[in-house]
């Protein structure tokens, strides 16, 4: 950092008076608002159990995703079950969930099922500390359930290999944590004086920007970007995952952020992005909704046709978008059986009309659905 300047966001004599142009982003508002409209529109004529598995599908894409940014896989059939389980949506065999998968289900849960409860110092160390239930971050001790004091060094997001590494951020002392957070807490119980959608662009923004624990702090910035969305939507169920599309724009996301964070208190170029990143993951979202329509008329069809667990299983694997195309030895591996076990089980879903063999060919006999999203 060059001393005696204003290289970040945070140095500068106003901070943090955060600016922005309404009437330029008046368009971008007018149109996420629109398509929230038109999504909540469709989600009222379902019914609620079909809303229940459209939520279901939404966070379990948002823990994913918020976890997939910052490099970290976790098993979505997990993160599936331990949602339902918490939600209450039934979906038949539950898969073994870990701590670490259970740690940032909890968190995003209680993010936005709990979205207007006010937001304190303990609420985002419980998060903190459900994000890294060891105490570690990989092999590295870290402060958890606490802010950062920085006594390795100042708190800087670098990329590249040692010694050639780039400082992208450095962000506020350790020593001005405890001011900076009172402020921002403030701030988020306080009622709103701008509109919903900027609260939550700017929420995301100002916490990500004090990056106050020694990791987690993009999935916490997040989440506190999910509470202040659900707040803006006046409901704590979710139907759209915003860190689903930022995964999907990960590079993007990280430009705009340093840009901002180098950049003057004005941050309509922020905004406008969230925005429009907003935007997007709601039109995603119709896509969600038309995957539980699609399994929910397929179940519906074939109600009354015997099915064992390895062939439910390989069912929803090809109503949610198999990648690739199915065959017997990737049947037996997902299903962990043997070759002769799939075949038979394949042969049983062909006999009774669920499954048929794909026209496409190739060097292996491949199958798909009977009743493909397309007919």
């Amino acid at each position: 950092m060059k001393r005696g300047d204003c290289t970040y966001i945070w140095q500068a004599g106003d901070w943090p008076d955060w600016r922005y142009d309404l009437a330029a982003l008046a368009g971008a508002l007018a149109e996420v608002s629109r398509a929230q409209g038109l999504l909540a529109g469709r989600l009222a004529d379902v019914g609620m159990a079909l809303r229940d598995q459209a939520s279901l599908a939404a966070l379990t894409d948002d823990v994913v995703k918020t976890s997939e940014i910052e490099g970290e896989r976790l098993d979505v059939e997990s993160v599936r079950s331990s949602i339902a389980r918490r939600i209450g949506v039934d979906i038949g065999a539950l898969a073994r969930v870990d701590r670490n998968v259970e740690g940032v289900v909890e968190m995003v849960l209680d993010a936005t099922a709990h979205c207007n409860e006010p937001v304190s110092r303990e609420r985002l160390f419980g998060w903190h500390a459900a994000l890294f239930p060891t105490g570690y971050s990989g092999i590295s001790r870290i402060n958890v359930g606490a802010w950062r004091d920085d006594g390795s060094g100042p708190m800087q997001v670098v990329s590249g290999p040692v010694g050639r590494q780039r400082v992208h951020f450095e962000a506020p002392p350790g020593d001005r944590l405890e001011a900076e957070a009172s402020r921002f807490l403030d701030w988020i119980n306080a009622a709103p004086s701008e509109p919903a959608l900027i609260r939550a662009g700017i929420g995301h923004l100002w916490f990500v920007t004090l990056h106050p624990f020694d990791d987690g702090n993009g999935r916490v910035a997040r989440a506190i970007g999910d509470l202040l969305l659900a707040r803006a939507d006046g409901s704590p169920q979710r139907f759209y995952s915003l860190s689903a599309q930022i995964q999907r724009e990960r590079e993007a996301y990280y430009d705009i952020l340093e840009r901002t964070q180098k950049g003057p208190l004005d941050v309509t170029e922020w905004l406008a992005w969230f925005l429009v990143t907003l935007h997007r993951a709601v039109d995603q979202a119709q896509h969600t909704v038309d995957s539980v329509l699609i399994r929910a008329r397929f179940w519906q069809r074939f109600a009354g046709t015997p099915m064992n667990e390895r062939q439910a299983e390989l069912i929803n694997r090809l109503l949610d978008g198999f990648e690739g195309k199915l065959t017997s030895s990737k049947w037996a591996a997902i299903a962990r059986c043997s070759t002769d076990t799939a075949l038979r089980d394949i042969n049983e879903l062909m006999a009774r009309g669920v499954l048929r063999k794909s026209p496409s060919g190739g060097r292996s006999t491949c199958y798909e659905l009977n009743a493909p999203p397309s007919e």
